[in-house]
């Protein structure tokens, strides 16, 4: 197995995905390098989250290859997710588990990135007086917040953020930018977004409406 926090490419070739007879995109030929960080850009609707997907490989693409490699070689593609976090405002929490529970179930499967305690966790979080409070009890910028923690705070050398600043407060937003720019300096960052607040302005732009 590669191990966590090694360099990490995506190549597509051709790549293409559609539903029925309409193309959300095709013929798209890119190299996402390690230590760079990509902002998809697009109306609403244009197909930026489908890219996501298709590239964490949740979703399979209609034409064209997704190669994810290493120094070492490629990597499999039943294995990327190993290598993967994802905050997106369609992931689903286990809303049953109070927040500590939540953040146990998680780092089980998939390491904290700084070895950080739970205590630690919570207050990197803002969340301490909610530890013991139900999922389903908190508001949507709570549920953002932990969403986004979950996906900075784990070990991994992709990172996937669809619309991140989505129900976030001017104080939870300046959270989200701290914690953007603390992630190590080798992950691959991807950035679904219309909003260039949301992503840095060092990123390499791609607007989907390029590829229809």
């Amino acid at each position: 197995m590669t191990p966590v926090n090694t360099p990490l490419s995506i190549q597509v070739q051709q790549l293409g995905k559609k539903f029925n007879r309409d193309w959300i995109f095709r013929k798209f030929d890119y190299t996402f390098q390690s230590g760079q960080t990509y902002a998809i850009t697009g109306p609403n609707g244009s197909g930026k989250s489908t890219l996501l997907q298709v590239l964490w490989g949740q979703v399979p693409p209609s034409a064209g290859t997704v190669t994810y490699t290493t120094h070492n070689g490629s990597i499999p593609a039943e294995s990327i997710f190993q290598h993967l976090a994802i905050a997106t405002p369609y992931l689903d929490l286990i809303e049953e588990f109070t927040l500590r529970e939540q953040l146990r179930f998680h780092f089980k499967l998939k390491p904290c990135r700084q070895g950080w305690s739970e205590a630690e966790v919570l207050e990197k979080m803002y969340l301490t007086h909610a530890r013991d409070k139900y999922i389903s009890n908190f508001s949507s910028g709570m549920k953002q917040r932990l969403k986004l923690a979950l996906a900075f705070f784990s070990q991994a050398d992709i990172v996937f953020l669809d619309e991140p600043g989505t129900n976030l407060d001017q104080q939870a937003f300046d959270w989200y930018q701290q914690q953007l720019a603390a992630l190590p300096p080798q992950c691959l960052v991807f950035i679904a977004s219309n909003q260039p607040s949301e992503y840095p302005a060092s990123a390499q732009k791609i607007d989907i409406m390029r590829f229809k």
